[in-house]
């Protein structure tokens, strides 16, 4: 019966003492520790299962934490956090307090560089390089661990570019596995399958023409293979590169016959791989779907409308328009700056260009939407997926920066819908004509009408333009909310003790305000609360603090939302509930407020 090897790990120290034979059992160990504990506690499998026999090589050739490892994104570092003294402590992933999913500075020493957005790793790993040789050490190894769709990213190709020209020592290792989250797409997609298929010339290789050591392609699970040219590869200088084939979900048979599902898969039976169908009955709809469904209904009856997302066809539902209309819907890779030129070049055409990008993802792109879009005043049609607080990604993914990063921009609208009727309806709206871009954001998860569907889909009524609505009455109080979070207000102004003395209006449009309105509730009302879920400084409320400068109201006025602070993960409702803007939060300020 063959000993426990994994358990006797602390870190790579201990992994350099196993004879190299060894190796394999602790592969397999690794893995199994993987999928049973994100079978319960959940987070992302697939890619973290194809980089197990890279983790080990690497931890057991270079001296880590000395040398200095730099994973992509971070999707692929559960095995390197495993082995690097947070094994005990594993089963806390993702969970508030708990270990981060993605390699934290401040977590460890062995995580060189945060990574929550992908293609950074070269750039980072080129940095400390050039720092280490002026520091006048010419020894120590720098490693950038990077996929075949980040390394798609312009972000990518600037490191590379710079890298090639420097006599720094780094190893770019590329984990080609010709998928990220969806399918890899591109040209370079097709360069690399055909250099894995051996049709590709030699001299014709794009990484030896940027100057560097290049070998592979070889097998990424053969682990002495593996060892070898990484020990071959310890001993030359300057810029080195090596492309490793890998399986996503090597390890568990249906995270590798379905890459896309097994990514981040939920609970899951750990000896099956078989995942706990949770019962969708009765529940409201994604809102991505939402998004999705809507836009390709409109497409049907519009033939100027275009869909674009930078890599994230399924989690923007921007798939369903690309099955059925693919010369019209567009996956352009982990290409956000692209993404949103691209949009803005067919704007000016006289297209209609729905260009949904996560509000994480959208901050890539600033100068894009700035000087592409905005100061063209070109008519894009931004969708924020995932805006707000996303949870288990944590600080890296949350969208709560984009009311703040867009309401500075001239001619931007703004535009938050309170629930999944606002969001179809002004997804409709839009395509009807507008004069200006505007940016729709919307959060991850479910809605809060459960037969949208099939009592709303397809039943358009335009939006009321830059217009504030008042959904219930009050006498003393007036609660200002933008967004999906005004469903918050809803529930607390039911449960409140004293709701018939506080007014909720739902200001759907951030950007323009709603100036008539505001004049009306701050002549009313004494006390005015605001509540976003983004970040306060430079977000809604500010917008209402700026309107009462401006036209000289002296009102309280209070405002909710995200502090002046990186909220770490944990469930959404347990990050709201630090944010004080949950409904229990809500329930007591509003039983205190207008005393």
């Amino acid at each position: 019966m063959k000993s426990d090897l994994l358990s006797k790990i602390y870190n790579p120290a201990d992994l350099r003492l196993l004879k190299e034979e060894q190796l394999a059992q602790v592969a397999q160990e690794l893995r199994q520790f993987i999928i049973d504990i994100v079978s319960v506690k959940e987070g992302h499998l697939g890619a973290s299962l194809g980089v197990v026999e890279l983790t080990i090589a690497l931890h057991y050739v270079f001296n880590t934490p000395d040398d200095l490892l730099v994973w992509d994104v971070g999707h692929q570092a559960y095995g390197h956090k495993i082995l690097t003294e947070r094994r005990e402590i594993f089963h806390t992933n993702r969970q508030i307090g708990g270990v981060s999913g993605f390699p934290k500075r401040s977590e460890s020493v062995y995580d060189t560089f945060g990574v929550g957005h992908s293609s950074t790793s070269i750039s980072a790993a080129l940095g400390m390089a050039i720092a280490s040789k002026l520091k006048g050490n010419f020894d120590k190894e720098h490693i950038a661990v990077i996929g075949d769709a980040s390394i798609a990213s312009g972000m990518a190709f600037e490191g590379l570019n710079h890298a090639g020209v420097t006599d720094a020592n780094i190893l770019v290792i590329l984990n080609d596995n010709a998928i990220g989250i969806d399918p890899s797409v591109g040209a370079l997609k097709k360069y690399l399958t055909s250099v894995k298929n051996g049709k590709n010339p030699r001299q014709n290789n794009i990484i030896k023409s940027l100057n560097f050591d290049y070998s592979g392609p070889i097998d990424g699970h053969d682990l002495p293979k593996l060892i070898k040219e990484l020990k071959r590869l310890k001993k030359i200088k300057g810029p080195k590169f090596l492309h490793i084939v890998t399986t996503k979900g090597k390890g568990l048979q249906q995270a590798e016959e379905n890459q896309v599902k097994y990514h981040a898969p939920g609970k899951f039976d750990a000896s099956t791989g078989e995942i706990h169908l949770k019962s969708e009955e009765n529940l409201p709809p994604k809102y991505q779907d939402v998004f999705g469904l809507t836009i390709l209904d409109l497409a049907k009856k519009n033939e100027k409308i275009i869909g674009i997302t930078p890599a994230m066809p399924s989690g923007s539902s921007l798939k369903f328009m690309m099955d059925e209309f693919p010369e019209r819907a567009f996956d352009v890779g982990i290409a956000e700056q692209h993404a949103v030129t691209l949009a803005a070049g067919m704007a000016t055409q006289g297209m209609i260009v729905y260009c949904n990008i996560y509000s994480t993802f959208l901050q890539r792109a600033y100068d894009q939407v700035i000087h592409d879009v905005a100061l063209q005043n070109l008519p894009v049609i931004f969708c924020l997926d995932r805006a707000g607080l996303v949870g288990e990604d944590g600080a890296t993914h949350h969208g709560v920066f984009d009311i703040a990063y867009l309401r500075s921009i001239p001619n931007m609208i703004i535009y938050a819908p309170l629930n999944e009727i606002e969001l179809q309806n002004i997804l409709y709206t839009v395509q009807l004509g507008i004069d200006h871009p505007i940016a729709i954001r919307y959060p991850r998860g479910r809605g809060v009408l459960p037969n949208w569907e099939v009592e709303n889909f397809g039943h358009y009524e335009k939006i009321n333009w830059n217009k504030a609505k008042c959904l219930k009455d009050g006498t003393k109080v007036a609660v200002l909310s933008a967004g999906t979070i005004g469903n918050n207000v809803i529930e607390a102004l039911k449960e409140s003790t004293n709701s018939n003395e506080i007014a909720h209006y739902n200001f759907s449009f951030i950007k323009p305000l709603d100036i008539n309105t505001l004049k009306i509730i701050f002549s009313t009302f004494d006390r005015i609360i605001t509540i976003e879920e983004g970040v306060k400084n430079g977000g809604f409320g500010s917008a209402i603090l700026e309107f009462a400068a401006s036209n000289n109201f002296k009102n309280s006025i209070e405002i909710l939302g995200v502090p002046d602070e990186f909220i770490e993960h944990g469930t959404v409702n347990q990050l709201q509930q630090l944010c004080k803007i949950d409904v229990k939060s809500l329930i007591n300020l509003f039983s205190n407020g207008s005393k």
